[in-house]
C-alpha cells in the first residue's frame, strides 16, 4: 500500500486529491496539511511513502517544508513531490536541487497523476513535459564549466542516453520500453550515472544533467 500525504492550503484541492487516491486499491491518504510546518509535522509522525506539497502556502513554503524533510535522516525514505499551477517558475531547479522527487502541475489528468504517484513510490524522478521543456530552453545556451564536461565524460553512452531519457520526464518503465532493455538493466544504467556524477538520487541526476549540458547535447542528438 502507498501511503500519501497532502499539503496543500486549499481545503477543495485537498479533498479533490484525496478522494481521488482512496478510490484506488493500492494507495491511501494518511492526513492532510494546510502549511509547510504541518506537513513536516505530519511526516514525522505518519512516515508516508509520498509527500504530494503545494509550493504556496502561508507559515512555511513548500520548497522550505521539504528542504526540512530531505534535511532530516529520520525521514529519509519520505519522498517529495511538488506541485503547481504555473508551467514554470523559479522554484522548479530549486525544489529540485533541495531534494525534491519531482516536480507536477496541478492541472494533470487524474491518471497521470496516479500514475506519477505510483512511478515516484518506485523510485522515478517526475517532471511534467511541460516542466522538462522548460528546463532544456533555461539551459539549453548556458556556458558549460571545464570540470562539468569531465564529468560528462565518465558515462557511457547508455549512461548518458538513459540519464538524458530520465532528465526529459521519462519513467523507468518509459526507458525500458523506449530503448528495449530489461528493466534491471534501466535501473542498474541509472544507478551507475548517478555513482559515476555524485547524485545523491534520481532527483539530483537530473539537475546534474541540465548543469553539465548533458541533455542539450543529447537532445540535440535525438531529435
Amino acid at each position: 500500500m502507498i501511503t500519501v500525504i497532502l499539503a496543500d492550503d486549499q481545503v477543495l484541492m485537498r479533498g479533490g486529491f484525496r478522494a481521488l487516491i482512496d478510490a484506488e486499491d493500492d494507495m491511501t491518504v494518511l492526513a492532510e496539511a494546510a502549511n509547510g510546518n504541518e506537513a513536516v509535522a505530519q511526516a514525522r509522525i505518519h512516515q508516508p511513502d509520498l509527500v504530494l506539497m503545494d509550493i504556496e502556502m502561508p507559515e512555511v513554503n513548500g520548497i522550505e517544508a521539504m528542504a526540512e524533510i530531505a534535511a532530516d535522516a529520520s525521514l529519509s525514505s519520505v519522498r517529495v513531490v511538488m506541485l503547481t499551477n504555473y508551467s514554470f517558475d523559479n522554484y522548479v531547479f530549486q525544489a529540485l536541487k533541495a531534494g525534491a522527487a519531482g516536480y507536477l502541475m496541478k492541472d494533470m489528468e487524474p491518471a497521470e497523476l496516479l500514475r506519477s504517484i505510483r512511478c515516484a513510490a518506485e523510485g522515478d524522478t517526475l517532471l511534467s513535459p511541460t516542466i522538462t521543456r522548460k528546463l532544456i530552453e533555461d539551459y539549453v545556451t548556458r556556458p558549460l564549466a571545464g570540470h562539468e564536461t569531465e564529468l560528462v565524460k565518465r558515462l557511457t553512452a547508455r549512461e548518458k542516453e538513459v540519464a538524458t531519457l530520465l532528465s526529459r520526464g521519462l519513467s523507468n518503465s518509459d526507458i525500458t520500453e523506449q530503448l528495449r532493455i530489461s528493466p534491471a538493466t534501466t535501473k542498474t544504467h541509472i544507478n551507475r550515472a548517478m555513482n559515476k556524477l555524485g547524485a545523491r538520487d534520481r532527483a539530483h541526476l537530473v539537475v546534474i544533467a541540465y548543469e553539465t549540458g548533458l541533455v542539450t547535447r543529447s537532445v540535440q542528438r535525438m531529435d
